[in-house]
């Protein structure tokens, strides 16, 4: 049985898996980018829990990062709409379905990547934070 945490990540890539581009989770960066651009899910780190008593939860604000790549003569639009559709997705389902408390993206910081012999690429890590609580760190 996945623990909670896992439960929320797999959410958070099929909710991704909705999107136009190809969704990935914790693969490496394939040789060829999609023509509709890349996010590559990365499980990231769930943090230093707040923990209350009785009853027992632990409160994380876990953080995953969503690494977004586009490739092409019209980068900047198509990293643009990417992007946005990330974000409209998200703010689409607030809680993955009720599996969390609150999820939000932070904006990203693009950078361009020259390739050799190719078009270069626009990337970015756009972190995700995931707010939800357990009873148990380890689920």
């Amino acid at each position: 049985m996945p623990t909670h945490r896992e439960t929320i990540l797999t959410a958070l890539h099929n909710l991704l898996q909705t999107l136009p581009a190809t969704a990935l989770r914790g693969d490496v960066l394939p040789e060829r980018v999609p023509a509709g651009g890349l996010m590559i899910l990365r499980d990231g780190e769930p943090g230093d829990p707040e923990v209350t008593l009785s009853p027992l939860r632990y409160h994380y604000r876990h953080r995953a990062e969503i690494e977004a790549v586009v490739q092409g003569a019209d980068r900047d639009a198509a990293f643009d709409t990417l992007t946005a559709s990330i974000g409209a997705a998200i703010a689409a389902d607030r809680t993955l379905g009720g599996l969390c408390d609150w999820v939000e993206a932070e904006a990203p910081r693009p950078v361009d990547i020259p390739v050799e012999g190719a078009a270069s690429l626009k990337a970015s890590v756009i972190p995700v934070v995931l707010h939800y609580s357990t009873s148990d760190p380890l689920n």
